[in-house]
């Protein structure tokens, strides 16, 4: 195997309040001379608002640039702004830190993640996740020179975000099963560490959700920190393999069939319901746990009609088809999709 270079994050600050120390926090890395905010239409107000008065008071100079998806055009439209000396600052979504960090790397400036929900656990890897009209990306990008999540903010946001990060979590569980599997049938490259630390961040939210609690602050930083260790599983592991397999394609294939898809951790948490179930696992456990956090559990709760859980099903294995799963190269049969489905009482 060839050497291949790890990125994490030099500086993580996960704390309270921490938002308001952005300017001291860019100066003390040196990304003082020129900082473009990249950000969405609500999370201008939500974050970026606080980001450009602390880099006032710290005397740095910044641009603000409001992005409304991830797309190819949003990311373009961001590059166009940035020189050799720009700092990217992504305050918001996940939508947002994705398009943050694929344009520093395309132009090689550095970027700071400022997650202002704990809905996804991109905040610290190397990746992006790009749509467009057609099809869904998994770009690599690289890591950010420094993560700025203040808890206070993630704690205001609305708690399904919250939840739906908790259920992305969850997903590890499934996803390392399928990464397991496609090293000993396709001898696919593995890393124990990258596996062990992606199920140690899912066994950290079903071992407190009953600590997991609509605008508690604690509740906000355990989640946090739990998203941030499953990003540097993947940093790790150099792929999304040790969070993304089986239950990511379920989602990204009721992506593709909806017009109005649901949060992408709730999509994700429902497939790992199912795919933990063809595993002959502890689906109960899982689908409990994802209760237990206040996420969907079934179509009726997602507003997903039940034809579309059975359609995504079928054609879950062909989003992505050289990443191999417990769907095997030829997916499942419409038969098996709704027996599947029933039993694990989806639909």
């Amino acid at each position: 195997m060839s050497n291949r270079k790890i990125q994490m994050p030099r500086e993580v600050y996960i704390d309270p309040g921490i938002i308001d120390e952005t300017g001291e926090i860019c100066k003390s890395l040196h990304l003082d001379k020129k900082v473009l905010i990249v950000t969405g239409p609500n999370t201008y107000d939500i974050g970026a608002k606080q980001v450009i008065n602390s880099l006032e008071k710290a005397d740095i100079q910044s641009e603000v640039k409001i992005v409304d998806d991830a797309s190819y055009d949003s990311i373009e439209e961001v590059e166009e702004l940035v020189t050799p000396e720009t700092t990217i600052l992504g305050v918001g979504g996940g939508k947002v830190i994705d398009v943050a960090k694929l344009s520093s790397c395309n132009k090689g400036v550095y970027f700071v993640s400022m997650p202002t929900t704990a809905s996804h656990d991109g905040i610290a890897s190397p990746l992006a996740s790009i749509k467009d009209s057609t099809t869904f990306t998994s770009a690599k990008a690289h890591a950010p020179i420094a993560v700025i999540a203040d808890t206070n903010i993630i704690a205001n946001s609305p708690f399904r975000l919250l939840s739906a990060g908790c259920a992305d979590l969850i997903s590890n569980f499934t996803a390392v099963k399928d990464w397991e599997l496609a090293h000993r049938l396709k001898h696919e490259s593995f890393s124990e560490s990258a596996a062990a630390l992606s199920l140690m961040s899912a066994n950290m939210i079903t071992d407190n959700v009953d600590n997991i609690k609509a605008g508690l602050e604690a509740s906000a930083r355990i989640v946090m920190k739990t998203l941030f260790s499953s990003g540097m599983a993947i940093s790790i592991a150099g792929s999304s393999r040790p969070a993304s397999g089986s239950e990511h394609m379920f989602s990204h294939a009721l992506d593709k069939i909806l017009d109005k898809p649901a949060l992408h951790g709730e999509q994700c948490g429902i497939g790992t319901i199912l795919m933990m179930y063809l595993y002959g696992g502890d689906w109960k456990f899982i689908r409990d746990s994802i209760k237990a956090v206040g996420a969907p559990i079934n179509a009726k709760q997602i507003g997903i009609a039940e034809e579309d859980i059975i359609e995504a099903l079928v054609m879950a294995n062909e989003i992505r088809p050289e990443r191999y799963t417990i769907l095997g190269d030829n997916g499942i049969s419409r038969e098996a999709a709704y027996e599947l489905a029933y039993k694990t009482e989806v639909i």
